[in-house]
């Protein structure tokens, strides 16, 4: 195993060596830079910005966008699952259809953590990837109870535009298949940053 993990850090090393990431702000991220754009925070203004998309999470088929990475032998005779962990790599898309603009990524994992009721802890980051925000990040943090209507979840912080960013997601589930383990969750983000 230690083998394994040291080719696989290995490898990491070399795409991002190999690899260019895609950037598409105007706003350079050398240490410099970033320097600079603190040192001029002082007279700033908060914005606040509101976001809406839904997120369409699959965690079986050919177009699984979410996959185990680990359980326990018991995870599921449980019945809130509790163990399972999934890693995922979810369209973020303008409307609740399969087939709708992707404007971003939900890159990240969650895990059933409850023994009491269907709940998730999320960590994940919404990468996107087009219009205004391309390039952009925020980082979703907190506990998830699938079973209720509303969810909140925290905004714990951002990159790009969305530089220090603190704020909630509010998430619903709009529609679901327990056949294909198909997701559609509706978020509406209220996010304050510089």
């Amino acid at each position: 195993m230690e083998k394994f993990t040291t080719y696989f850090m290995m490898y990491l090393m070399a795409m991002a060596v190999a690899v260019p990431t895609v950037y598409s702000m105007d706003t350079p991220i050398d240490p410099q830079s970033v320097q600079k754009w603190f040192e001029k925070l002082a007279n700033s203004k908060e914005k606040l910005t509101k976001l809406h998309f839904f997120f369409h999470d699959i965690a079986t088929g050919k177009n699984e966008t979410a996959f185990d990475v680990a359980r326990l032998n018991t995870s599921l005779q449980s019945p809130t699952f509790f163990g399972v962990v999934r890693v995922a790599d979810d369209a973020l898309r303008v409307g609740s259809q399969p087939d709708s603009k992707i404007i971003g990524r939900a890159e990240g994992m969650y895990g059933a953590a409850s023994l009491e009721e269907t709940a998730l802890l999320m960590t994940l980051n919404l990468v996107f990837t087009d219009g205004d925000y391309n390039g952009s990040t925020l980082s979703l943090f907190g506990h998830n109870p699938i079973a209720h209507k509303y969810r909140e979840l925290a905004i714990v912080g951002g990159s790009g535009v969305f530089r220090l960013a603190r704020g909630i997601a509010t998430v619903r589930t709009i529609w679901f298949n327990l056949t294909t383990l198909y997701f559609i969750m509706e978020y509406h983000v209220m996010v304050l940053h510089y």
